[in-house]
């Protein structure tokens, strides 16, 4: 890899881990936390929309798996910033289809691209709300297909991601 790779590689890793920071604000009651969430990911999704318009998708060959992974995460997190999530995912299908990007992050992406715009999700990765004890996700297409969609993908089951997603059971008294 080389010095502009390394750096811009660098510099994926440490907004990941600002976002990582922050995250807690996006759920806060605190408005100001929510704020600075927001902004974050705002100047985040700027920067690696400038970044793609540069380099494409920011492989593993190009940055690193952890810097992928970092790529990938800020556009997940650039909910209000559509036209980044739609290049994002664009750039990535074709990564994913070079064997340079992983599956099971694209599934993601994509799920959350779609609920984003309105559309049924095709893995079920993003979830809506938690009714009963259960993780409701947001509306899937083909939810008798789910599983074999996430298998292709390289995710685990519906249910144990979910499972995994399940606030803990209340002690019995």
């Amino acid at each position: 890899m080389d010095a502009t790779h390394i750096a811009l590689a660098d510099e994926l890793k440490r907004m990941a881990a600002a976002d990582h920071e922050a995250s807690a604000g996006a759920l806060s009651e605190d408005f100001a936390e929510q704020l600075l969430w927001r902004r974050l990911t705002a100047r985040h999704g700027d920067r690696l929309n400038a970044i793609m318009a540069e380099h494409g998708w920011p492989t593993e060959s190009l940055v690193g798996e952890e810097a992928a992974r970092a790529a990938w995460l800020i556009a997940q997190h650039a909910d209000r910033q559509l036209d980044v999530q739609r290049r994002a995912l664009a750039l990535m299908e074709r990564a994913v289809e070079a064997g340079e990007s992983s599956a099971a992050q694209l599934a993601f992406l994509r799920d959350r691209t779609y609920v984003n715009e309105g559309r049924e999700q095709p893995c079920g990765t993003q979830i809506a709300t938690v009714r009963d004890g259960e993780p409701v996700p947001w509306p899937c297409e083909e939810p008798d297909r789910l599983d074999e969609r996430r298998a292709e993908a390289g995710i685990e089951p519906f249910a144990a991601y979910t499972a995994r997603h399940a606030p803990p059971a209340s002690p019995a008294l």
